[in-house]
């Protein structure tokens, strides 16, 4: 699933948008992929830019939330996280 050209190394921090909101928490790489896609695919269905604004954290900080919670699979993810602001898929 790895689309940048990176050293595995930095891979995580540069290459998935979700770790800037991640206040070093630990997460697996392979989680920190599927949290950054929902991430990216939630802000998409709600027309917003991924990028450091309080909406686009308040999507990440949910999220992270569900991802703790063991939803683990991106569609989920980003479905769950929809309904958890009142909206549908």
């Amino acid at each position: 699933m790895r689309s940048c050209d990176l050293p595995a190394a930095l891979y995580v921090w540069a290459c998935m948008p979700i770790t800037p909101y991640l206040a070093r928490q630990a997460f697996e790489p392979e989680v920190i992929e599927t949290m950054s896609a929902a991430f990216v695919a939630t802000c998409d269905a709600l027309h917003l830019k991924v990028g450091d604004d309080p909406a686009t954290r308040l999507v990440a900080e949910k999220v992270i939330e569900l991802a703790q919670r063991g939803i683990r699979d991106p569609d989920a993810l980003r479905a769950t996280t929809l309904k958890e602001f009142g909206l549908s898929d």
